[in-house]
Order: C-alpha cells, then sequence, then structure tokens
C-alpha cells in the first residue's frame, strides 16, 4: 500500500473520529463519501468498509468520556445495538441488490433528509 494511501486513510480515520466524538457522527455521513471522493470507491465498498471499521469498539475512548459525565443509558444503547444489528443484516442483503447508481442516491436523499431535519427543527 502506498504512503499517500496510507496517509489519507489516516486522515479519514482522524476526521470521522473526531466528528464521531464531537456530534456523534462519522460511520455513514463522514467515512463513506470520503472514502468514494479520496480514495476511488463505489458505493458499495465505500458502505462495505465504513461498516468494518466499526466491527471493533472504535468508539471506546469516546463512550468513555461521556460515561464519565453520565450522558449514556446503557439500557437504551443495549435496545439499539441489538435492533442494529437485526437491521444492519437485512439492510445490507438489500444494498448489495441494489445499482450503485440508485444505493448512491438512496444515500444521498437520507443525508439530505436527516439534514434538512435538523436545520429546520425548532429543537
Amino acid at each position: 500500500m502506498a504512503l499517500d494511501t496510507i496517509l489519507l486513510l489516516a486522515l479519514i480515520g482522524v476526521i470521522a473520529g473526531m466528528l464521531s466524538g464531537l456530534v456523534g457522527v462519522g460511520g455513514g455521513i463522514v467515512m463513506v463519501p470520503l472514502l468514494i471522493y479520496l480514495l476511488g470507491f463505489n458505493q458499495h465498498q465505500a458502505q462495505g468498509t465504513s461498516l468494518t471499521v466499526l466491527v471493533v469498539p472504535v468508539t471506546a475512548a469516546a463512550v468513555y468520556n461521556y460515561y464519565k459525565e453520565g450522558y449514556i443509558d446503557w439500557r437504551y444503547a443495549a435496545i439499539i445495538a441489538l435492533f442494529f444489528v437485526v437491521g444492519g443484516y437485512f439492510g445490507s442483503k438489500m444494498a448489495i441488490s441494489i445499482d450503485q447508481k440508485m444505493l448512491k442516491k438512496i444515500f444521498a436523499v437520507v443525508l439530505l433528509f436527516v439534514a434538512g431535519k435538523m436545520l429546520f427543527s425548532k429543537a
């Protein structure tokens, strides 16, 4: 692997990690677009790689900081995690059967919807 590729991967990791710790995003919202535009991944490769990064406890240090301040509801997190596994399994089965161009459009619409909802909400 070339040094410039390693540096780009490190940059993606730092950006995704910082935004994950700062505002709770990092996987799909940050890593997927960066893998596509900086490293030329297709949508399926970017999504698969982003999910693979999250298999190991990459956010453990950030979770610890939030835990120390009392900002984690472990019961809610456990239920979400359990069903995240179920949803992730079925979602990935659907994604790999969708054409990359369509998948990219679906991804973009999801990002726009979430951004719009957050931007224009009153809370």
